[in-house]
């Protein structure tokens, strides 16, 4: 019953950010595209403000 409600949850709350980040980085369409890619992410691309101006 509690891992029924945990998978419920998981599934209701949506791909985690890392889930995002990797699909992000296999979308790259060259090695020049991947490390673009991966100084955007390092730079916070996907990552939550907490205040926004």
């Amino acid at each position: 019953m509690l891992s029924q409600l945990k998978s419920l949850i998981r599934f209701l709350s949506g791909p985690s950010l890392k889930d995002i980040e990797h699909a992000y980085l296999e979308g790259a369409a060259s090695r020049y595209d991947l490390e673009c890619r991966e100084r955007e992410i390092d730079a916070g691309r996907f990552r939550q403000r907490a205040f926004a101006y």
